[in-house]
C-alpha cells in the first residue's frame, strides 16, 4: 500500500499546485481583466462555495457504495471542465455557470480523496498520511501562486487563461494518477456505533446523526474553520487594512508567512503530536488561535508604529499555521477512526459539509466586523477561539483511548505478543 499512497499523495499534490495558479487571482479575473465587475465576481465566488453545499449531503453515499477511487476521478473531470470554460468565460452566464461546475467537482474530490487515504492507510500510518498530504498540498498551493504572479498581467487575458488551462490539466494528471490505485476490497459489514447497528444503507444518516462523538467532532470542525479559514480572506483582511492599516500587497506576504510556517513546521509537529491525545493536542490549537487573535488586536489597536503593526499581522497568520499544523495529522484521521468501514465516505462528507458552512458563514459573519467592529471583532474570536479548546477537551470524554491516541494501539500489540492466548478475554464490540 506504501506506493498507493505515494500515488495519491503525488496527484493530490499536482492538484493543488494547479489550484495555486488561479486562487489567488479569480476575483481580480473575473472583476477586471474580463470587466464584469465586483458585484459578478462576488456572485461568482458565493456559487463556487454554494455548489458544494448542494453535492456534499449526496457525496458520501456513492463513495461508500460506488467507492471513492471511480468517484475521485468523475469530479477531477468535472473540476476540469469548470475551470477551463471558467477561463475562457466572456460573460455573466457563463462565469456563473462555470463557477458552479467548478465548485461541485472541487466539494466532491475532498471526501473522495479523504476516503482514498483511509483505504490506503492503517490506523497506525494514517496520521503521517494526512499530515504528508496536508504538507504537499500547501507547498503545491504556494509554489503554483508564486508561479503564476510571474505570469498574469491584467492587460493580457490570456495569462489568465494560460493560468485557469494549466488548472484544469493538474485536476485531469489527478485522475490519471489514481487511476492506477488498487485497494482492497471493503465489505459492507454492519458495526455499532453507540450502540446503534450501521450498514451502508438507508439507516447510515440516521446511524451517524445518533453518534454522538462524530456530532460533536463535526461542530468542533465547524468552529475551527469558522476561526481560522473563514477569516483569512475576509474578517482579518478587513481588520488588517482598516484598524491595523496594513498595505493590501502585506496581506500576501502575511499568507506566506502562514503557509511557510505549516511546511517548517509540520513535521516537527507531527513527532510531538503523534504520542499525545488528539484532543489535548486540538485544544492547544484553540489556544494558540486565541493568542493568535490576540497579537492581532495588538497589531490595529494597540497604537503602536506601522512597522510592528505589519510584523503583528504576519505573526498572527504564521500562528494561525502552526495550528494548522497541528490539526492535519489529527482531525482528519480521527474522522476515519470513528467512521465504521462501510461509512467512510458519508463521515468525510459530512465532515467536509460542515467545513463548507463555516466557510460560507465565517466571512459573512467575520467581514463587516473586521472592517468596522474593530475590538468586537477581536474579543469575539478570541472566545471563539477558547471555545475549541473546550468543544475539544469534551469531545476527548466521549472517545476511546485508542481513538484519542492512536500510539496506544501499537504499545497494546507489542505487549499481547508476550501474553499467553489463553489469558486473553474476549472484549465486547466496541466503536
Amino acid at each position: 500500500m506504501g506506493a498507493a499512497l505515494r500515488r495519491i499523495q503525488l496527484g493530490s499534490a499536482l492538484s493543488a499546485f494547479g489550484t495555486g495558479f488561479t486562487v489567488p487571482y479569480l476575483y481580480v479575473y473575473v472583476a477586471q481583466v474580463r470587466g464584469l465587475g465586483a458585484g459578478t465576481a462576488g456572485v461568482v465566488l458565493a456559487v463556487f462555495a454554494m455548489a458544494a453545499l448542494v453535492v456534499l449531503p449526496f457525496t458520501g453515499r456513492v463513495i461508500d457504495r460506488r467507492g471513492p477511487l471511480p468517484v475521485l476521478m468523475g469530479a477531477s473531470v468535472v473540476a476540469s471542465a469548470g475551470v477551463a470554460s471558467l477561463g475562457f468565460a466572456g460573460g455573466v452566464t457563463t462565469a456563473v455557470l462555470s463557477a458552479a461546475v467548478l465548485g461541485a467537482g472541487a466539494a466532491v474530490m475532498q471526501p473522495a480523496l479523504a476516503t482514498l487515504l483511509v483505504r490506503s492507510s492503517t490506523s497506525t500510518t494514517r496520521t503521517r498520511a494526512f499530515a504528508m498530504q496536508f504538507f504537499l498540498q500547501n507547498l503545491g498551493m504556494g509554489i503554483g501562486g508564486l508561479v503564476g504572479g510571474q505570469i498574469v498581467d491584467t492587460d493580457r487575458p490570456g495569462t489568465f487563461t494560460l493560468l485557469f488551462v494549466v488548472e484544469a490539466v493538474m485536476f485531469l494528471v489527478l485522475g490519471a494518477v489514481v487511476s492506477t490505485v488498487r485497494l482492497p476490497h471493503v465489505p459492507a459489514v454492519s458495526r455499532s456505533v453507540d450502540g446503534v447497528r450501521t450498514a451502508a444503507g438507508p439507516g447510515g444518516l440516521r446511524a451517524m446523526v445518533s453518534h454522538r462523538a462524530m456530532v460533536q467532532l463535526c461542530v468542533l470542525g465547524f468552529v475551527v474553520f469558522f476561526a481560522c479559514y473563514g477569516q483569512f480572506e475576509s474578517g482579518l483582511a478587513a481588520y488588517g487594512t482598516e484598524a491595523a492599516g496594513i498595505e493590501p500587497s502585506t496581506l500576501g506576504l502575511a499568507l506566506a508567512a502562514n503557509t511557510a510556517a505549516i511546511v517548517v513546521a509540520q513535521f516537527v509537529v507531527l513527532r510531538l503530536v503523534e504520542r499525545r491525545k488528539r484532543s489535548r493536542v486540538i485544544a492547544g490549537v484553540g489556544l494558540i488561535w486565541a493568542f493568535a487573535w490576540v497579537v492581532a488586536g495588538y497589531a490595529g489597536l494597540g497604537h503602536g508604529s506601522q512597522t510592528m503593526a505589519t510584523a503583528a499581522m504576519i505573526s498572527t497568520y504564521a500562528l494561525f499555521g502552526l495550528g494548522e499544523s497541528m490539526l492535519s495529522p489529527t482531525v482528519a484521521p480521527l474522522v476515519a477512526d470513528l467512521a465504521p468501514e462501510s461509512m467512510v465516505g458519508q463521515y468525510n462528507s459530512a465532515f467536509a459539509l460542515c467545513k463548507q458552512l463555516a466557510l460560507a458563514v465565517g466571512p459573512a459573519v467575520g467581514g463587516p466586523m473586521g472592517a468596522s467592529l474593530h475590538a468586537p471583532y477581536i474579543v469575539t474570536f478570541v472566545v471563539v477561539s477558547l471555545g475549541i479548546t473546550v468543544l475539544a477537551l469534551r469531545l476527548g470524554r466521549r472517545l476511546t483511548a485508542v481513538q484519542d491516541q492512536p500510539s496506544l494501539a501499537v504499545h497494546s500489540r507489542v505487549v499481547a505478543v508476550s501474553v499467553p492466548e489463553s489469558a486473553v478475554p474476549v472484549p465486547a464490540a466496541t466503536v
